[in-house]
């Protein structure tokens, strides 16, 4: 279940709380009920909106509004290539060491000799070589 969903969920549970506190309690003490649960339900129904996923038409709109020098960022690594770490058991720490070797990219990855890469990072070359075939199959999805 998405996360919006369920805080739309307690809004509702919220604003039918308020109802109930119409219908039931006494006239001195219905304002700070009504007031209390009608915030929270607004509350949680605007938790629940600022969570939902976003359109294409927003994260353009987002995206146009992003200072000069991210969107320069953003492009130029969308335009070098796929990050190491959406290769297939590669985490941060490894994409760490490939990038001290001057491999950036999983395109850069596919290219390399399995034998050469695990000898410099000291891990088994069956290793190495089951991460160049998921770089390749992650570069040819993309392309």
């Amino acid at each position: 279940m998405r996360t919006d969903h369920a805080l739309y969920a307690v809004a509702v549970i919220f604003f039918i709380m308020t109802g109930v506190v119409l219908a039931s309690q006494p006239e001195e003490t219905k304002p700070l009920g009504v007031i209390a649960t009608t915030v929270l339900g607004i509350f949680f129904a605007g938790l629940g909106y600022s969570l939902r996923p976003k359109t294409e038409e927003e994260k353009t709109i987002t995206t146009a509004l992003k200072k000069p020098e991210e969107a320069a960022e953003e492009a130029k690594t969308a335009q070098l290539g796929t990050p190491l770490v959406e290769v297939k058991g590669i985490g941060e720490k490894r994409a760490e060491q490939l990038k001290s070797l001057g491999i950036n990219y999983a395109e850069e990855l596919a290219k390399v000799s399995p034998e050469d890469l695990a000898a410099k990072l000291k891990v088994s070359p069956k290793i190495v070589q089951k991460w160049i075939e998921n770089a390749k199959k992650l570069t040819q999805t993309k392309n």
